[in-house]
């Protein structure tokens, strides 16, 4: 018979205890599939946890997925135009020369502050033709061919330098009718506003297609800010992103100027100006010094202002 050892008896049989207790637990534990497996069978959907799962559930979800964006038949149309990253209200309607408030207005928008990447809106009034934003001016009118009514048994006088006979019926004359159509002095080109510059300090920057869409004209901070020629504020505020404290005046309905950095503005939305008036004072806001960025939009695309302000 087996004696155990003073001082040893217990930890041995502790430590038997405790093994047999360890292997009873592992023979009762329910085996788990490996990770790579268990990974290969759930399905997208199912990986709440991971950010791409979470995406492709998000999109399968979505009710509306396939339904096609707002206007999208209208895409590459002219008078129409494609919602871009980043763009906003303001920024469409200073690249198309258009009021926002107009725009929202012909595509019935109740809240101008949801618009989605792909949306595509009409940015001509409903009663222009798109069609024929680009088309040039017609100067020159229409002359269609018409016969004049004659009424039934009366023969019509025969045409100059002719002879009648006694039952013969003469062709009636072609008499010309003249359809108006849009003539150049319908449509100027709108060169003849009188233009004044809008700042009276040195040029900074000069007009570049690709790096600088207008004028950096230098000053002092409350320096005053003038509107260029006459016209109606269509927008007075800082809510586009580069352009700090900036004031939009459409002049008609070709030209537009945007005039930024202000550091004070004196005039609200809606607000007629004249062209020498004060309009905002010259600050840095959204700009590392104090300056006046100055732009002339031409149908919403920039144009060189030089060419248009009067020599210095």
């Amino acid at each position: 018979m087996f004696l155990p050892v003073p001082g040893r008896t217990l930890s041995r049989g502790l430590t038997i205890a405790l093994l047999v207790s360890l292997l009873a637990a592992c023979a009762q534990a329910p085996r788990r599939a490996p990770p790579v497996e268990d990974r290969s069978t759930r399905s997208p959907a199912a990986a709440v946890g991971s950010t791409a799962g979470a995406a492709v559930a998000s999109a399968a979800s979505a009710p509306d997925a396939t339904k096609p964006l707002p206007g999208a038949e209208n895409a590459g149309k002219p008078g129409y135009y494609t919602v871009k990253p980043g763009d906003t209200m303001i920024r469409i309607g200073l690249e198309t020369g258009q009021n926002w408030k107009d725009i929202a207005r012909w595509n019935g928008m109740e809240n101008v502050n949801v618009i989605e990447v792909g949306q595509v809106l009409r940015v001509v009034p409903p009663t222009v033709d798109p069609t024929v934003v680009a088309a040039k001016p017609v100067a020159s009118t229409k002359v269609e061919a018409r016969p004049l009514d004659t009424k039934p048994g009366v023969a019509a006088a025969s045409a100059p330098g002719g002879s009648a006979s006694g039952s013969a019926v003469a062709a009636p004359p072609q008499a010309p009718v003249i359809t108006p159509t849009p003539s150049a002095s319908a449509n100027r080109d709108d060169d003849e506003l009188n233009w004044a510059w809008p700042a009276s300090g040195a040029v900074l920057a000069g007009y570049d297609e690709a790096r600088n869409k207008g004028l950096a004209i230098g000053g002092k901070a409350g320096d005053p800010v003038t509107a260029a020629a006459d016209g109606r504020v269509v927008y007075a505020g800082s809510g586009l992103r580069g352009y700090g404290n900036l004031v939009i005046v459409k002049h008609n309905t070709t030209y537009l100027t945007a005039y930024a950095h202000n550091q004070t503005l004196l005039v609200k939305e809606d607000q007629p100006v004249k062209r020498g008036q004060k309009i905002a004072e010259m600050g840095a806001t959204d700009a590392e010094r104090v300056q006046l960025h100055f732009e002339i939009r031409k149908l919403g695309k920039p144009v060189d202002p030089v060419k248009l302000l009067p020599p210095r």
